[in-house]
């Protein structure tokens, strides 16, 4: 069970990719905002980001566990699974604006989350899986405030349509 349970922390193997691990492995979280965001409302979208969130912890600790190392690289639990904070009440594929969000949330959340800016800088330093979670919480949360900006300009401008 450990291991199935870092294995998916790993991404389904992702994580281990030779370049950007992070980045490779938070593409996962593209799949899994589309369906939330097409099925649900608002307050559904938030509570599956709060579930997302509250598995990314058990697995990445499993990770952790697996490979004796803090916030091991192969580990991306948290960036795929705190993805769908940053596309809260936003578009995704097949609606208005939808693909250009799509990019453009993935390009902000991992900005976000390699700057890491406080205090996710230090909220990192926090152990297992809560530590390697928490940080990517924050960078989504900055995230979802730079794409709800970036939409009103969209939406003002008429671009994408």
């Amino acid at each position: 069970m450990k291991k199935l349970l870092a294995f998916v922390g790993s991404g389904f193997g992702l994580g281990y990719s030779p370049f950007a691990p992070g980045t490779v492995g938070c593409l996962l979280g593209l799949p899994i905002a589309w369906w939330v965001n097409s099925h649900y409302a608002v307050p559904g979208q938030i509570l599956a980001a709060v579930i997302l969130t509250l598995i990314a912890v058990p697995l990445s600790q499993a990770v952790e566990d697996k490979l004796k190392v803090k916030d091991p690289k192969p580990c991306v639990a948290d960036e795929y699974l705190t993805f769908s904070i940053c596309m809260i009440g936003l578009p995704v594929w097949g609606q208005p604006y939808g693909i250009a969000m799509m990019v453009f949330a993935f390009l902000t959340n991992r900005f976000f989350d390699i700057v890491k800016l406080w205090p996710a800088n230090g909220l990192q330093k926090l152990r297992g899986g809560l530590g390697i979670v928490v940080d990517d919480v924050f960078a989504a949360l900055y995230a979802l405030v730079a794409n709800h900006v970036f939409y009103r300009i969209i939406q003002s401008y008429g671009w994408f349509a």
